[in-house]
């Protein structure tokens, strides 16, 4: 009697649920297209953080692709592009970013950077698009860096007073900076932050050797007009700013860099040839799930595919990979669950209401 009781509440909740999804209203669902990888490759030299690309290693190692307008589709007007190396102590970065007018105002450690034109770097460590750092930098060597509980969609909290600890810096101008006389080629960037951020309290920096993180770099671009000889911001009739362009290197598909399940892979490579990563079977399908998740919290469920199975709100399967992928959601106290049995790895992927993104090794059948 216990387990038939179980199953008729497990039943109406689930009917609820259903319920609720034909409430509201459908609009077609696209699919995430596959993100970019990088391969940063680990060096053992000396590395000056002076803007310049002097040393060996960042000689050697492999240019990224060129960025491209944020929604995957424009080509930016000017190029940008990066590179990445690591070793024990810190991660690398380098960009070059191609400008005709390199300019900059703001002066003040931890302001909005991006109201200049900007580069900037986004890290989600762990791929579960919560706890997740921002950096931004413009051609004064100013920089903003933040850290972020969760994205902006799920409330999350900022904290803009976090910093990078013993992070350098430094800008390399192809020309001249806020000189509105002359053509400039453009400006590079070369930072080293410390592994020391990925500490846990009362542990140790994790160096993510041979692992991926999720990482995306973005580079916003103003229009711009000279008044008394110095650059700002164009204003159109009305007074009001133009608005900005953004370019990335992995493309988000939308406006919006806080959706960390876009960014890109980069794999921190060490002792092999590899200088390609291939994403694992588990994150495509981590993919689909967001799909169904964005969708579910604007209120845009593709209502005709969830159907009740089993007592479970299934949603129609989905081959990938070669495999039938069937999403469930489980209502709870507190909103929902979306989960996935993997049939690649007999892991079951979560996520939750709030957005974040977990997995059980689960070695049940």
């Amino acid at each position: 009697m216990a387990i038939v009781n179980k199953k008729s509440i497990k039943s109406k909740k689930a009917v609820a649920l259903l319920l609720f999804l034909l409430y509201l209203g459908a609009i077609s669902m696209a699919a995430q297209k596959t993100p970019l990888t990088y391969v940063a490759q680990n060096t053992t030299e000396n590395i000056t953080v002076d803007g310049k690309m002097d040393e060996s290693s960042w000689q050697k190692t492999s240019w990224s692709s060129n960025f491209i307008d944020i929604e995957g589709i424009k080509k930016p007007t000017y190029e940008t592009k990066f590179k990445m190396l690591w070793d024990d102590t810190n991660i690398y970065f380098f960009a070059e970013l191609k400008e005709p007018h390199v300019w900059g105002t703001l002066k003040q450690k931890d302001t909005i950077i991006f109201y200049n034109n900007d580069f900037e770097i986004f890290i989600d460590p762990d791929g579960d698009t919560h706890n997740y750092y921002e950096f931004e930098m413009n051609a004064l060597n100013t920089i903003w860096d933040l850290y972020l509980s969760k994205p902006y969609r799920n409330n999350g909290h900022i904290t803009d007073g976090w910093d990078f600890k013993g992070i350098k810096t430094a800008v390399q101008v192809n020309g001249t900076l806020n000189n509105v006389s002359d053509i400039d080629e453009g400006w590079s960037i070369e930072i080293a932050i410390p592994w020391s951020f990925t500490t846990a309290p009362g542990g140790k920096p994790h160096v993510p050797e041979n692992e991926s993180w999720r990482i995306n770099f973005s580079r916003v671009n103003w229009d711009f007009e000279v008044q008394n000889g110095k650059y700002s911001r164009k204003r159109d009739s009305a007074g009001k700013f133009l608005p900005e362009y953004n370019w990335v290197w992995s493309p988000q598909e939308v406006i919006n860099m806080h959706e960390p399940e876009r960014w890109g892979y980069v794999y921190f490579n060490k002792d092999s040839n590899i200088t390609e990563y291939i994403i694992p079977e588990d994150e495509h399908i981590k993919w689909y799930m967001y799909e169904l998740y964005r969708n579910l919290k604007n209120e845009n469920s593709d209502k005709k595919k969830w159907t009740l199975k089993n007592g479970q709100l299934q949603h129609e399967p989905k081959t990938i990979a070669k495999k039938a992928i069937a999403a469930v959601l489980e209502e709870n106290n507190f909103g929902f669950d979306l989960w996935v049995k993997s049939p690649f790895t007999n892991n079951k992927l979560i996520i939750h209401t709030d957005g974040k993104f977990e997995t059980y090794h689960d070695k049940t059948n």
